[in-house]
């Protein structure tokens, strides 16, 4: 289990408590099945504190997921017998759907859209980060002292499931980048964080990455309601970049902090294993 699932697991259960105790439940045994039905059900709120009267699925496979997480570790620690999510039935996922396909002039389209407000509003500097092949962990970690915008490169720290490595930045990106460090400069003594909160949890940060990324689709117009663009179509388009300019795809999983080939080929597109029956 990941340390940022482990986070999100126990912002899971915080809420769990403040749920059983608005109830006047105050022991896990007393956490019927059908009250932990209805705190997977409940209401939520949005990033900007609006109340969300139907949580999405993925909300809904997250609450499940902490409390079955929890009471599977306080029944082996003798703290209950009660397991309220034995029988809950499984909450179904829509089926993905395929990635957007980015070409260049949509890239530019994003990019010219993201540069609303800048650099007072962070959305640039996000772009610009995915871009070089930043995951949206790695966004929101990337602070000022990251940059080196005369190498006209970024470095990150990687995450869980990436790593560590050095990637450059092309004209635009060193460019917007400038800009928001040098804004975020002048309002104190740094480093800073160019896009997320320093205050913010690294589930949280995530969620506002890619909840600004989807800001920055619908200005651009690409995001619709029969199209769905996200950050990892940014990382799909830059993994067939990379793939076209160097015919490599060892770059392309050094470039994004990958240690599988078989994941970089499935980014960019690239059908590598031949099967077929030997002659």
């Amino acid at each position: 289990m990941s340390i940022e699932t482990v986070d999100e697991y126990i912002e899971v259960t915080e809420h769990l408590i403040d749920f059983a105790l608005a109830q006047q439940i105050t022991l896990l045994d007393d956490i019927t099945p059908i009250v932990a039905e209805a705190f997977v059900n409940a209401p939520g709120h949005d990033r900007h504190r609006g109340v969300i009267p139907i949580p999405a699925g993925g909300t809904r496979r997250q609450r499940r997921s902490a409390m079955t997480s929890l009471f599977a570790q306080a029944r082996a620690l003798g703290l209950t017998k009660a397991a309220p999510m034995v029988d809950s039935a499984a909450i179904p996922r829509s089926p993905r759907r395929p990635g957007a396909d980015l070409q260049p002039h949509e890239v530019a389209q994003l990019q010219f859209h993201s540069e609303r407000g800048m650099p007072a509003t962070r959305h640039a500097a996000l772009l610009a980060l995915l871009l070089a092949g930043f995951w949206s962990a790695e966004v929101g970690a990337a602070t000022s002292s990251d940059l080196d915008l005369d190498a006209g490169s970024v470095r990150t720290n990687g995450s869980t499931r990436t790593l560590s490595r050095t990637c450059p930045l092309d004209e635009w990106g060193i460019h917007v980048l400038g800009l928001r460090a040098a804004y975020l400069g002048s309002r104190g003594p740094g480093p800073h964080r160019l896009v997320a909160s320093a205050a913010s949890a690294p589930s949280v940060v995530q969620s506002s990455v890619g909840a600004g990324f989807g800001d920055i689709a619908r200005r651009s117009g690409l995001a619709t309601r029969a199209r769905k663009v996200e950050p990892r179509d940014i990382t799909r388009y830059v993994a067939r970049k990379i793939l076209n300019e160097t015919g490599q795809l060892s770059e392309v999983a050094r470039r994004l902090g990958l240690s599988s080939l078989d994941v970089a080929a499935g980014l960019a597109d690239l059908q590598w294993h031949m099967g077929g029956d030997a002659a």
